[in-house]
């Protein structure tokens, strides 16, 4: 399948974020957001680097870094989107909810959207 960007997003800056990923028209729930392809590289290999916050966990060896908005997407408990895999090197995001024209698109960071682990940084909402 080929993989095509969406009309559906854009990046924007976010206060105490820094960018995240926006719908740019009504989301509504179920609805493939993103169909983004990924690098797999070591999982040491980004240690100490700025890639180590938007890379993703993929096996125990490897993580992998979304290209496309993939690795943009902010972190939320509430999330309005979940990721899960798509493919061979492939993340697909899509919504679990309506998403409004203007609303930020999250995504929990513990993969379940109920998943109330803390995670690594302080989380703002």
């Amino acid at each position: 399948m080929p993989l095509v960007p969406s009309d559906l997003i854009e990046v924007r800056r976010v206060r105490g974020k820094g960018r995240g990923v926006f719908a740019r028209q009504l989301i509504v729930e179920g609805a493939e957001i993103e169909r983004a392809p990924v690098l797999l590289v070591p999982g040491d290999s980004l240690m100490g680097t700025p890639l180590t916050d938007y890379a993703f966990e993929w096996s125990r060896d490897k993580v992998a870094l979304a290209l496309g908005y993939g690795s943009l997407y902010n972190h939320s408990y509430q999330p309005n989107a979940q990721y899960f895999y798509g493919g061979p090197q492939v993340k697909v995001f899509y919504a679990i909810r309506d998403i409004r024209a203007g609303e930020e698109i999250t995504i929990n960071y513990n993969s379940e959207p109920t998943d109330q682990t803390p995670v690594w940084f302080d989380v703002v909402e």
